[in-house]
């Protein structure tokens, strides 16, 4: 289920709409995400990655960066990422049609609030069980999953990290693994060239062995 959406500019953290689930006793429960969702609009900058996972509990946090716009939503961890980054991209494209040209000179905070009709019609095309399947089936361009920046949300805001150092991880992990498999092909390399060297030298040797003994 996706329970709190937030679309805010990446420049100042200046948060343009906002839409929580509707029942009084979810929106009593979800102040402190929305808490956390806000500091986590203000912690961007322009090396921030474009899509990104925060791990809270059992809920997640999902980030989406585009034309200087964040789109943010809180799901149950069980909601498919693959599908509520699907449905941050519906809500940028049609965000940026419609307000594109005002983002950069709005001041005040939420100018754009009437964006929540939209925001509740997507949302509820996703929750659904049947579209859920649909959409799963025919969204074949949206970007592999395993490519999102993944984090937590304690590192993120009480250790002070930034949403960079989660793409500068993951970056280091894979050229760390890169470098290790390319260690491992050159001591398997190594290892190959001493075999044939070991087979040789005995080859030699047992030639020598039998000229010397025979003549």
């Amino acid at each position: 289920m996706i329970l709190l959406t937030m679309v805010a500019r990446v420049a100042d953290g200046l948060p343009l709409a906002a839409s929580v689930q509707e029942d009084e006793q979810s929106e009593r429960d979800l102040q402190q995400y929305q808490s956390q969702a806000k500091q986590l609009c203000r912690k961007l900058d322009a090396q921030s990655p474009e899509r990104c996972t925060l791990e809270a509990g059992d809920m997640n946090f999902h980030l989406l960066i585009a034309q200087g716009v964040c789109y943010l939503s809180l799901c149950e961890a069980s909601f498919p990422r693959k599908m509520a980054f699907a449905y941050l991209e519906d809500l940028s494209n049609e965000f940026y049609d419609q307000y594109g040209k005002r983002i950069p000179t709005v001041t005040r905070p939420y100018s754009f609030i009437e964006f929540d009709t939209y925001i509740q019609k997507v949302k509820k095309s996703y929750v659904d069980s049947r579209a859920r399947r649909t959409l799963s089936s025919v969204n074949t361009e949206l970007q592999d999953i395993q490519r999102i920046m993944v984090g937590n949300i304690e590192e993120v805001l009480q250790r002070g990290e930034a949403l960079s150092a989660i793409s500068t991880k993951a970056s280091n992990l894979s050229n760390m693994a890169e470098k290790y498999h390319k260690d491992a092909k050159y001591l398997n390399t190594r290892s190959t060239y001493a075999k044939f060297a070991a087979v040789a030298v005995f080859f030699i040797t047992l030639i020598i062995y039998v000229r010397f003994w025979w003549l």
